[in-house]
């Protein structure tokens, strides 16, 4: 069923686009034109504009075949950005299938996989004429920063109200069920300059602040689902002057979105009370880039992907993941998805590499999605 000769040159030249955060233009005009001749509306948003990038979100039909139309549409959802070193990537297909860059970009199997297991599902449905419910298809603009690129699509174009996005590395057959909400900060402690060797005592201390503020805070892991990290530190101008003031910023990840605001009103405090201690000033800022997302075990969305595991003869295993997708954007505005594995690994590293074998199970398995009948 599928053409593993096809899926694999597709996948090759999904990976030599250079295609960063906010520079997805030559991939996101690839894939405008495979989806259009494979038969779906295709329009591409406005999203460039608002983020500042060259290329928008891609969103794409299929209507139902004759008899489907009854059962509710279904989405597949992948990036078209990939984290730096990224420019001039290639892939290199190895004799035992193993596909990986010349170790000096990443591969951009995060998340060309999916990309390419997207577009050969499509091309299998379309030429064995299976029959399949609507499709939609969203390709998402600067997923990496944050999920920035999603952040900006009209949600209201969806009809879908359950989604498969395919982005997580681990084997094919895992699915991520739940994830967390994600908030960085950046704190300023604002002291007082002065001469350190001769009048010490007329300056106010900020990198004392905010390391007297630091040392009041758990880091790491707080609680089974919550972790909080000062992430930098700096300040200061020369070793003779009593540093005036100092910069920290951080992040919060929680399955819970409750105790994320929580951890984060708890490093606020311990700043307040050491610049308030000091005569110090503060100034203190926050984004949630993502809000926390739990997508219970027997909702459709999974059963339908553990019975497409099934089929396959694939192993199926649902865990949870710190990391954000754009799974979480989707749960905010009301669509129940979760993330599968996708023939990525060692993912953000120049080691990342994918095989045959494991794009070609991504692949069966979204054929398998896209044509359910549950």
């Amino acid at each position: 069923m599928i053409q593993t000769e096809r899926l694999v040159q597709n996948f090759c030249k999904l990976v030599s686009f250079d295609s960063p955060s906010y520079g997805e233009r030559s991939i996101c005009d690839y894939l405008t034109a495979a989806l259009q001749q494979l038969g779906l509306t295709v329009t591409e948003d406005h999203a460039a504009e608002i983020i500042g990038g060259n290329a928008g979100n891609l969103y794409a039909v299929l209507p139902a075949t004759e008899g489907m139309e009854g059962l509710p549409p279904l989405l597949f959802s992948g990036h078209m950005d990939t984290v730096e070193p990224s420019h001039g990537k290639q892939a290199i297909v190895h004799a035992d299938g193993t596909i990986a860059s010349d170790g000096e970009t990443v591969l951009g199997a995060d998340d060309c996989a999916a990309l390419a297991a997207i577009l050969e599902a499509l091309s299998v449905i379309q030429e064995q004429h299976l029959p399949h419910r609507t499709l939609e298809i969203l390709f998402s603009a600067a997923e990496e920063t944050y999920c920035i690129g999603i952040g900006a699509f009209d949600f209201h174009k969806l009809q879908a109200k359950e989604a498969y996005i395919l982005d997580m590395s681990g084997p094919v057959g895992g699915a991520a069920i739940q994830a967390p909400t994600i908030l960085s900060f950046r704190i300023m402690v604002q002291g007082k300059a002065a001469h350190a060797g001769f009048v010490p005592e007329d300056g106010i201390h900020a990198i004392a602040i905010a390391a007297s503020a630091i040392s009041n805070l758990r880091n790491g892991r707080l609680d089974a689902e919550t972790t909080r990290n000062i992430g930098t530190i700096s300040g200061g101008t020369q070793t003779n002057i009593v540093p005036e003031s100092c910069m920290v910023s951080g992040e919060i990840r929680s399955f819970s979105h409750a105790s994320a605001m929580a951890a984060w009103e708890e490093t606020q405090m311990a700043f307040r009370r050491a610049v308030e201690q000091a005569g110090a000033a503060l100034d203190m800022t926050h984004t949630i880039h993502v809000h926390a997302y739990h997508t219970p075990e027997n909702h459709p969305v999974v059963k339908r992907f553990e019975a497409a595991c099934r089929k396959q003869g694939i192993p199926c295993f649902l865990r949870s993941t710190m990391g954000g997708s754009d799974n979480n954007p989707l749960s905010e505005h009301g669509i129940t998805g979760i993330v599968l594995a996708t023939a990525m690994n060692h993912t953000h590293s120049c080691t990342e590499y994918t095989s045959v074998s494991e794009l070609e199970r991504i692949s069966a398995i979204t054929v398998d999605l896209m044509c359910s009948e549950v």
